[in-house]
């Protein structure tokens, strides 16, 4: 997959070409593992993981059919959302996939619409009370930590190293306490459980738990159905386990640019 620059003429046409074709591949794949699992494809949602691209690449998604938006860096996300925002036309809907310090949750609980990577009580309390200065709800998700589950044995255990650590995420063991903490938050409310899997460990093996964790959070919220898992490497694998939200930035938007300043 190339990469086309808007400043070329016609780049913006030809980005667009470029993307129309990326989205293409990437539902075809989203259909052919929802058929390999017997489920429907229209049960899964499509988050364009756009860190480090412009907020123009979302302007062309949004004209594709795209409405979901995942970022991780609040630095890059805030003024991202504020000019697609100012664009005008069809409101999009922004993920925040990425680790979370409490001291941005002010500024997330402005634009996002849901918090995938909620993994400790003090920031359901600080994305609680941002929720609520800001008058709006945000849907949390719980991030399990996979390397910490019964499928990543000990002979893999030393793949999913401290790099994976890095990216947090509660043990399945402890995913009732932050779900409970969520729903007991007003101004959030509880949606499932996300989860990326470690590195080193088959995609298969690692989102072997996924039904499990979601059990858990149901316990305490019924109605939280998402499963957020599965990005450009893995997306057949959280599907086949269950991924209802599937985070897709490489294959979608070509291989990552430096960050947007």
């Amino acid at each position: 997959m190339s990469q086309t620059s808007s400043s070329e003429p016609d780049g913006s046409a030809r980005r667009r070409e470029e993307l129309a074709g990326n989205l293409a591949e990437v539902r075809n794949r989203i259909e052919a593992a929802c058929a390999a699992a017997a489920r429907d494809a229209g049960e899964v949602t499509l988050i364009a993981v756009t860190k480090t691209w412009p907020a123009a690449d979302v302007l062309l998604l949004r004209e594709l059919g795209v409405a979901d938006f995942g970022e991780n860096k609040d630095q890059e996300a805030a003024p991202k959302a504020a000019e697609v925002a100012a664009a005008g036309g069809p409101p999009v809907r922004w993920h925040f996939v990425g680790q979370l310090q409490t001291n941005k949750a002010s500024s997330v609980a402005r634009y996002a619409e849901f918090v995938h990577s909620v993994d400790r009580g003090r920031l359901v309390r600080s994305l609680g009370g941002a929720a609520r200065r800001a008058g709006r709800e945000l849907t949390c998700l719980v991030q399990v930590n996979l390397a910490a589950t019964a499928a990543v044995t000990a002979a893999t255990a030393a793949a999913a190293n401290v790099a994976d650590q890095a990216r947090g995420g509660v043990p399945i063991g402890e995913l009732g306490q932050v779900a409970e903490a969520i729903e007991a938050e007003p101004g959030l409310v509880l949606g499932g459980v996300m989860a990326i899997a470690p590195l080193g460990v088959p995609p298969e093996q690692a989102f072997a738990p996924l039904q499990s964790c979601s059990l858990a959070i149901r316990a305490v919220r019924p109605q939280a159905m998402i499963i957020s898992a599965g990005m450009t490497g893995d997306l057949e694998a959280a599907i086949a386990n269950g991924a209802t939200h599937l985070r897709i930035g490489t294959a979608l938007l070509g291989d990552r640019r430096p960050p947007v300043r």
